[in-house]
């Protein structure tokens, strides 16, 4: 009952964190629609913290990768988004390309 209260507790506030963290970061780095991509993150969270709460038979593999999902999604855009349009150099990374 205390360790639910708990998870409850961390899930709300990290939820917002998570919501805020990621509308912060997609507004900086020029992500489309910082917004959605917020909602969907701290929303997949709640999700995954709600199956944790109130499906206790859920495995937990779905609810962490329920939990995680958008995070991951969003990880895949803004790493599309921030990517050079320019092909790399023949031995070089392509962010590092000593200009």
């Amino acid at each position: 009952m205390v360790v639910d209260s708990l998870v409850a507790v961390f899930g709300l506030v990290a939820t917002g964190a998570l919501f805020g963290v990621i509308y912060w970061d997609a507004i900086r780095v020029d992500v489309s629609r910082p917004l959605l991509w917020a909602a969907l993150a701290a929303g997949t969270f709640a999700v995954g913290v709600g199956l944790y709460l109130f499906v206790p038979t859920a495995p937990m593999t779905g609810i962490l990768l329920t939990a995680n999902t958008g995070l991951v999604l969003y990880g895949f855009e803004r790493e599309v988004s921030t990517e050079d349009d320019e092909p790399a150099e023949p031995g070089e990374l392509p962010h590092n390309s000593g200009k």
